[in-house]
């Protein structure tokens, strides 16, 4: 993933060009390969990838990663590799990365992204050099293709026009691995950064398809600012479903520099036609796209709102995921999650309370907690931890916690906490009023707010007789409901130390006796 030029993204409003659809059946495979639009394991079982991508190359102490991305749910993970343009992945790396994966049941797309951006990005590498690399680290994925996908190259080509172009390289790289040995599923980004906004994966994709002789390549799209309405990513994805033509979101955000995508289609359309989906990306993004970091500092427990989109939202990881067969997934979750702690209490005010308590584990992922006080349930949480609000003062409270995973399996109820809620503190503050000057019909008031105890804001309400109205106040905020006039501090006046005191004023106009 870096960054694409929004200024192009207009020419994605062509949708009807027509895409070749004549596709050749799929050869005898072993291991992960596709048919039609599917991808399928040895056994036949039809796998859909729901991950995130992992950026190995740059962290490559961060093995960690790997069993905290299948703790949320992934059944896929797309690592980040590089043959040089970066510290190298040599082959006894990529072998523990494997190794890593299926420790973690997890299925390994394996990526090189040294070409990202070629013919716009200087020193970017051409498809041809990634081939190079696959061929130098060949020994640590031969007869892992029932568990590693090869991801030739990260978004090949920038936007600049180049020779060869992406159709006839891509073409050329697949058959080079094919000569070289590798029985691999191969997966192909699009150019354009990825996102392909001129349509040149879109309408080569037969071509490139039949180019290789297994017939077992599947075509990667990245979806972001290009992909900001729900028409351009529905019509994109019914393009190659129209074709026959196998495709997955290999790369998407919630946000980028570029636009807003619109993840919300992006996932719901990729689940209504089984395409795979991978997310951008797991921890350690930089370069003013921190945002896209799902987990902070790549803690499995620390989930960004992007985080908590992709793994626990509609659509999303922890709802949608199923193992991969080989890895023994694909029947039924019947298994809840185990008991969660008991929750220790802080921050007990008149109105809320904080609860934290040891986390649940579960099988395939924990997706929420519930806390209870008795049957009543009192808020809802992602994570470990959650703040109640709206609870009544000097009130005692017994709660309880309950984990629950995607299958709807509940744990059984952690052990009960009491708390009692402080009395609603007094606020401190007194009001003094005094008319300040007056005409016929008309008067100007000034009230001083003065309070024993240091506050943050304030708020005061002044009730007249019928026929009075406030009609400009300042240093405050003004409302009204009938003749009750209800004066808040402004922005810059709302915080009044203890002994001080905050003035403001209006003006008001009268009819009758005032």
């Amino acid at each position: 993933m870096r960054t694409r030029l929004a200024t192009l993204v207009a020419l994605l409003l062509s949708f009807f060009l027509p895409l070749s659809v004549s596709t050749p059946s799929a050869h005898a495979a072993t291991g992960l390969h596709v048919s039609g639009t599917k991808i399928l394991e040895s056994g036949g079982t039809a796998f859909v990838m729901r991950g995130t991508s992992h950026a190995h190359t740059w962290y490559p102490d961060r093995t960690a990663s790997f069993a905290g991305i299948k703790s949320l749910g992934a059944n896929t993970v797309r690592v980040v590799l590089s043959g040089g343009r970066w510290t190298a992945n040599g082959a006894a790396d990529v072998a523990n990365i494997v190794s890593l994966c299926r420790q973690n049941k997890l299925i390994c797309v394996l990526e090189n992204h040294d070409t990202t951006g070629y013919g716009e990005q200087s020193g970017a590498y051409t498809l041809d050099q990634a081939v190079d690399y696959w061929i130098s680290v060949k020994s640590a994925i031969a007869g892992q293709e029932d568990y590693v996908v090869l991801n030739i190259g990260n978004e090949p080509f920038g936007n600049n026009a180049t020779t060869p172009g992406w159709t006839q390289a891509t073409s050329a790289a697949i058959t080079r691995l094919r000569g070289a040995g590798f029985q691999h599923l191969i997966m192909v980004d699009a150019p354009n950064w990825g996102q392909d906004w001129g349509f040149t994966m879109r309408d080569n994709a037969a071509a490139v398809f039949a180019a290789d002789p297994q017939r077992n390549t599947v075509f990667s799209v990245h979806m972001y600012g290009v992909f900001d309405t729900a028409a351009e990513v529905t019509d994109y994805l019914q393009r190659f479903q129209t074709a026959g033509l196998p495709l997955v979101i290999g790369e998407f955000g919630f946000n980028h520099s570029d636009g807003d995508p619109d993840e919300d289609t992006i996932m719901a359309q990729a689940q209504a036609r089984g395409v795979g989906y991978l997310g951008w990306s797991w921890s350690g993004n930089g370069g003013g796209v921190e945002y896209l970091d799902q987990v902070t500092d790549f803690n499995a427990a620390a989930l960004t709102t992007w985080g908590r989109r992709l793994f626990n939202g509609p659509n999303g990881i922890a709802q949608t995921s199923v193992e991969a067969a080989i890895y023994g997934g694909g029947t039924p979750d019947t298994e809840k999650p185990t008991r969660p702690g008991k929750p220790a209490v802080s921050e007990i005010t008149a109105t809320g309370a904080k609860l934290t308590w040891t986390a649940s584990t579960d099988d395939r992922a924990v997706t929420g907690y519930d806390v209870y006080a008795g049957t009543v349930k009192l808020g809802s949480s992602t994570s470990n931890s959650l703040t109640l609000t709206g609870l009544s003062p000097q009130t005692a409270y017994t709660v309880h916690t309950v984990a629950r995973d995607a299958a709807g399996n509940l744990s059984a109820a952690s052990d009960s906490t009491s708390f009692t809620t402080t009395a609603t503190p007094p606020s401190g503050c007194a009001a003094a009023y005094r008319t300040t000057n007056s005409w016929q019909g008309g008067f100007q008031g000034e009230v001083t707010v003065t309070c024993t105890a240091a506050v943050t804001t304030w708020k005061t309400t002044l009730t007249y007789p019928a026929g009075v109205t406030v009609t400009q106040s300042w240093n405050s905020t003004l409302s009204a409901t009938g003749t009750a006039f209800t004066f808040t501090n402004a922005a810059w006046n709302g915080t009044v130390p203890a002994g001080g005191s905050a003035t403001f004023g209006f003006l008001g106009s009268w009819t009758g006796s005032g």
